[in-house]
């Protein structure tokens, strides 16, 4: 499956909300190049009223709904269309990352399509999944280590 349709109509979404979120998770390390695959979209953003009335028209702009998931306690956002098979989460806290801010300071915008999307760096991906620790994030860190030493090399060169 190509997920590139759908996080073109994500980051439409997201221009058309006037949403700022910052892609982290296995889709923005794909986007760096890592090999690796997922079947959702994680965001960092920040859970202010304002960006909560955002949040709604993003899903409205996606005819998806907004579910408030508890486990474990969580203040985590998905928002889902299961008729496109579209899962994005929203988090204000990442493991990991110290803030928002932070991470957007490390994170560029790539172009998709006719939009831009903000990307966390990749070191910022690889520390959240080190300091989350499940078993599916460890799955991937040497993958993602080695596709971070790969791109610091050829930039160098």
């Amino acid at each position: 499956m190509d997920a590139g349709p759908l996080l073109d109509a994500i980051a439409a979404a997201l221009a058309e909300a006037r949403l700022e979120a910052i892609l982290i998770g296995n889709a923005a390390a794909a986007i760096h190049g890592a090999p690796v695959t997922t079947l959702d979209f994680d965001f960092m953003f920040r859970a202010t009223r304002g960006n909560l009335t955002k949040l709604k028209r993003f899903a409205n702009q996606l005819e998806a709904v907004i579910f408030r998931p508890f486990y474990p306690a969580s203040a985590l956002y998905r928002v889902v269309n299961d008729d496109r098979g579209l899962q994005v989460d929203f988090m204000p806290v990442i493991h990991g990352i110290k803030s928002f801010e932070s991470l957007r300071s490390r994170a560029k915008k790539v172009k998709l399509g006719d939009r831009e999307l903000w990307v966390a760096h990749l070191s910022d991906i690889i520390a959240s999944k080190r300091a989350a620790g499940r078993a599916r994030d460890k799955a991937v860190l040497e993958v993602l280590e080695k596709t971070l030493r790969e791109k610091e090399s050829s930039a160098k060169a």
